[in-house]
């Protein structure tokens, strides 16, 4: 039960970052400077923990793979959201993407109550989609 439901949440998410990912790129000329740089620290960073703790849950003695695929799926959503504005921007997702995929699993391995956690951290997500949200319609 607890495996379908961390698959379905996965996809879940997927789903939430490519819609997000299409939103702002109609949006992207309004969006400025600062908030594309916290845009992309914030897609990336969450991708890489959130892909993170759910692979380590649903797999836990496949530790080195799912750091790589953690850190490469961050890198890439942080470099996908910063291109979206300029290249430093760019740079700034992927390092945060990167740091925050290598962290992911330990945080994963050390959970006691995983399940509530994972609930945590999407809960978490949609805060911070809201928040990035809000602050795209006043700039």
């Amino acid at each position: 039960m607890e495996q379908s439901i961390l698959l379905f949440l996965l996809y879940a998410d997927i789903c939430l970052i490519i819609g997000f990912y299409m939103y702002i790129r109609k949006m992207r000329k309004l969006i400025g400077f600062h908030l594309g740089m916290n845009m992309s620290m914030v897609m990336g960073g969450m991708a890489a923990l959130l892909f993170g703790i759910m692979l380590i849950t649903h797999m836990p003695f496949h530790f080195t793979y799912i750091t790589l695929l953690s850190a490469i799926i961050g890198g890439a959503v942080g470099a996908w959201f910063g291109l979206l504005i300029d290249y430093q921007t760019f740079v700034t997702g992927l390092t945060n993407g990167l740091i925050v995929g290598l962290m992911a699993p330990m945080i994963g391995t050390v959970l006691e109550m995983q399940m509530l956690f994972v609930w945590f951290l999407h809960a978490f997500f949609i805060g911070s989609l809201g928040v990035l949200f809000i602050s795209i319609k006043r700039a």
